[in-house]
């Protein structure tokens, strides 16, 4: 399967000592091969946030 499951994290949520907020999305790892960056919302800061792929 060339689909897989990846974790996205809030990348601001730390510095403000708030928890992180995380989301699930998937991606196509044979043509999307550097990780997934997308603006989500982060309802503890109750605003939209870059969110980064972990592991």
């Amino acid at each position: 399967m060339p689909r897989e499951i990846v974790t996205l994290e809030c990348t601001e949520a730390r510095k403000e000592g708030k928890p992180p907020s995380r989301y699930l999305a998937s991606r196509n790892k044979k043509l999307q091969t550097e990780k997934l960056e997308l603006k989500k919302y982060n309802r503890f800061l109750r605003r939209h946030t870059l969110h980064r792929e972990i592991k």
